[in-house]
């Protein structure tokens, strides 16, 4: 197999393409007539899961067994996290407004970054430092408000899922040392569908989603999972983790938006000027690595 050649351009659009996809969360939710958290897991990481089984048994044939097998304990580890923060972000959602939601979610760098220098002693840049003092006091504010209106709780939920990420990081690049190359993402992310599908069937049962609810979450397990964990995938040979950290902000910008569309929903002064505290420092910090990234 020929080497893939990165194309930046091509990078840009499956990024932006994969943005879009997992934006489409908030709004899915808010459209539900199921409440229970377990049956919305248990719909949408079936569909995830059968999404990325067929995926892989077409790109990989015989071999797609052997990739699932072949993730080792590190990669239960990571796709354990992974079905975590599908759970989180079930429960922010259903306790706090989209907004909150995406918002917080989007600090899953700066956590990622603060893992790396606890466990893996890597080294955490000053704009980086600068980016979790003003992304900190963006949680401050959002909180500060959830007190006062009871979103407090979705809030934390929220600030779950990117904690999660930074785990599931975490055991990716402790696969990437032992391999010495990067890890397959794909099967680990079906097993983590599959972890997440689980215990969901057994709490879960009696089903009472209605047909429009099942064909809701299919959309949600395919297409906004699915295909979002799977075209960022194919960016990842064409551009620099900076430019897919800024990029995928797309997410965090364009889900309020949806669910405002849908819903009239809309964060508050205290909830906005909190996000836009903490999605400007995550853009600031995105531009200074690039710019780092470039130099080098």
């Amino acid at each position: 197999m020929s080497p893939v050649i990165p194309k930046r351009s091509t990078g840009i659009a499956l990024m932006l393409a994969a943005g879009l996809c997992w934006s489409l969360g908030g709004i899915i939710v808010r459209k539900l007539t199921l409440t229970d958290t377990w049956e919305i897991v248990f719909w949408r990481a079936l569909f995830m899961s059968a999404f990325l089984g067929i995926l892989l048994l077409a790109l990989r044939g015989r071999g797609a067994v052997a990739s699932v097998r072949a993730i080792g304990l590190a990669g239960a580890i990571s796709s354990v996290c992974l079905a975590a923060q599908i759970y989180f972000f079930i429960l922010a959602l259903s306790h706090t407004t989209a907004a909150n939601t995406f918002v917080l979610m989007s600090i899953s760098p700066l956590l990622a970054a603060l893992v790396g220098l606890l466990f893996l002693r890597e080294k955490v840049t000053w704009h980086t430092w600068l980016a979790i003092a003003f992304a900190l006091g963006g949680i401050v504010i959002m909180f500060g408000e959830g007190l006062g209106t009871g979103r407090w709780l979705g809030n934390a939920f929220a600030l779950c899922v990117p904690l999660g990420y930074a785990c599931q990081i975490l055991f990716v690049r402790k696969v990437q040392g032992a391999a010495g190359k990067a890890p397959d993402l794909m099967p680990t992310v079906f097993v983590g569908a599959l972890f997440a599908m689980t215990p969901a069937l057994f709490l879960g049962w009696p089903f009472d989603a209605t047909g429009q609810d099942v064909l809701l979450l299919a959309i949600m397990g395919c297409v906004q999972l699915g295909m979002g964990c799977w075209l960022m995938t194919l960016a990842v040979p064409h551009l620099r983790a900076a430019e897919m950290g800024l990029l995928a902000l797309t997410e965090t910008i364009l889900a309020p938006v949806w669910v405002w569309l849908g819903t009239g929903e809309s964060p508050s002064g205290a909830a906005l000027g909190g996000g836009l505290l903490i999605v400007g420092a995550l853009a600031a910090n995105g531009l200074a690595s690039l710019r780092l990234d470039r130099a080098s």
